[in-house]
């Protein structure tokens, strides 16, 4: 189980984000009122995909020996609110020398990085109050 815990003080709106052993700051931008001193929520949800797309894309291709040398993915986030719907558009590019059938393959295992396959099925969120 992964165990975040998220501190804010009285200082708009900077978050303090802390795990087993990392820390982050969350932020809002300045036109939200913040100071804009670290990524704000929607971005850290979006980088979570970004970055387990590239890191899953990178264990894949290192186990098959190929000639992989560097991975971008680009993720836009935005809410729809007239269909009530969160989207999110993922863009990857693929640098080496790879075939059409290893860039085809990259593209299946993408979808398989944990954070694809927790954002793709369904959420439950329990809320307590202490």
């Amino acid at each position: 189980m992964i165990k975040i815990t998220a501190h804010i003080g009285t200082e708009l709106y900077k978050t303090e984000v802390k795990s087993a052993s990392n820390t982050i700051i969350s932020d809002e931008p300045e036109s939200a009122g913040g100071k804009d001193l670290g990524f704000a929520p929607k971005e850290l949800l979006a980088s979570s995909l970004a970055a387990c797309t590239c890191i899953t894309l990178r264990m894949y291709a290192n186990r098959k020996g190929w000639d992989l040398t560097d991975i971008k993915v680009e993720v836009t986030f935005e809410k729809d609110a007239t269909e009530n719907k969160s989207k999110m558009m993922r863009n990857i590019q693929l640098f080496g020398n790879l075939d059409n059938a290893q860039r085809a393959r990259l593209l299946n295992i993408a979808d398989r990085c944990p954070m694809h396959q927790i954002l793709t099925n369904p959420i439950e969120i329990t809320t307590e109050l202490n």
